[in-house]
This record gives structure tokens, C-alpha cells and sequence, in this order.
């Protein structure tokens, strides 16, 4: 956590708008992460979930493809052109309706794209920073059980099993700069490639 910390208060530090992307395994603490850090640098927040695919989008050809039970393409039009000095506004979809409710947020220097699938191919060109959150199996299926209750059991036969194949066939975090898992945060490639290129100060 001390280095991710580190790492966005130097690049606010700059006086520059940054966007983080938050993705990871189910039940690892990616919102948890992402409400933290938002609240610590003065942040706005964009939810996966209200990008989820609607039901008339999720075609068997669709489904089949690793990363593509998201409406990505949303994001790279009503929320892509916003991230950086301007206020935002995207429709965010209601599973329970199957409707779109509008959501406002203001501008902020800091802007946080958290929720599985956050790291699509599609979308990693719009991100300074990128974080994964990982979880011990174990403790994934502890934490969803208490989380989910009696719909704990699609989230085992469905949803986590789509999330490990995007993550295998996409090789999601070895593509992010930093793992996190339970309070410590793992610095990857992206660090020893800074530091052939920064000074330490900026580490």
C-alpha cells in the first residue's frame, strides 16, 4: 500500500491528472482500494459494474471471447474523453431494471477505473497507473460466502470462472504495474523499469 500511495501523491504531486485502474480478482478489495484512495487524494470513482453487459449484448460468440461480458465500448466513448480536467457524465446500467441511470461526477485530479475487467485490452491506453488485487482462494471463497450470501453460488459457477479466463488468456497482472494483496502492495516490471530511467526520488 505505501508504494501505491507513494506513487500517486508524487504524480499528483506534478500537477497532472491521473487515472488508476483497479483490477483483480473477485472479493480481493479492488472497490475497498478504490474508495480508499479516492478519499486519501481527492478522487472520483468509475465502477465496471456499471458497464456490465446487457442481456441482448451477451451473444454466445461474445461471451466466448476472454473480457467481453463488459460494455468497454461505452467506456471509450462516454467516459474516456472525460478523464483528464473535465467533469463526466455516463449512463450506468441497473441489472435489477435492465436500464440505464445517468451518473454525474465532478472533475478531480485523480480518477479511479476499478472492477474486473477494468484492464480489457481496449482500455489500458487510458491509464498512468494500473493495480491488481489479489486474494488467496481461500479467502476469496470466505469473503464471497459472507458477502453474497445465498447468490454466493453463481459468483463459484459463473462469474469467477470468467474472470480467470480473462485473466489467464489476457495475462492481466502481469500487465499491471503493482499487485496488491492484503495490505501490501507488490511493485512488478513497472518498477525496475522506473528505476533504470528515474531518479530514486521519484520511486
Amino acid at each position: 500500500m505505501n508504494f501505491i500511495c507513494m506513487y500517486i501523491e508524487n504524480q499528483l504531486a506534478k500537477c497532472k491528472p491521473m487515472v488508476v485502474a483497479i483490477d483483480g480478482r473477485c472479493g480481493s478489495g479492488k472497490t475497498t482500494l478504490a474508495e480508499f484512495l479516492a478519499d486519501r487524494f481527492g478522487g472520483r470513482v468509475v465502477h465496471m459494474d456499471d458497464f456490465f453487459l446487457p442481456p441482448e449484448k451477451r451473444t454466445p460468440e461474445r461471451l466466448a471471447q476472454a473480457g467481453e461480458n463488459v460494455e468497454y465500448e461505452r467506456i471509450l466513448t462516454e467516459v474516456a474523453p472525460f478523464l483528464r480536467n473535465s467533469k463526466m457524465e455516463y449512463r450506468a446500467y441497473d441489472c435489477t431494471k435492465n436500464d440505464y441511470v445517468s451518473v454525474l461526477l465532478p472533475n478531480q485530479p485523480l480518477t479511479i477505473i476499478e472492477g474486473s475487467y477494468s484492464m480489457h485490452p481496449a482500455l489500458r491506453h487510458l491509464y498512468d497507473f494500473k493495480i491488481f488485487c489479489d486474494i488467496d482462494p481461500k479467502e476469496q471463497e470466505k469473503r464471497i460466502k459472507a458477502r453474497e450470501g445465498d447468490r454466493s453460488q453463481v459468483f463459484f459457477d459463473k462469474w469467477i470462472p470468467l474472470e480467470e479466463k480473462y485473466f489467464a488468456e489476457l495475462d492481466i497482472q502481469n500487465v499491471c504495474d503493482v499487485t496488491y494483496e492484503s495490505g501490501v502492495s507488490y511493485a512488478t516490471s513497472y518498477l525496475r523499469k522506473r528505476r533504470l530511467r528515474q531518479k530514486p526520488k521519484d520511486l
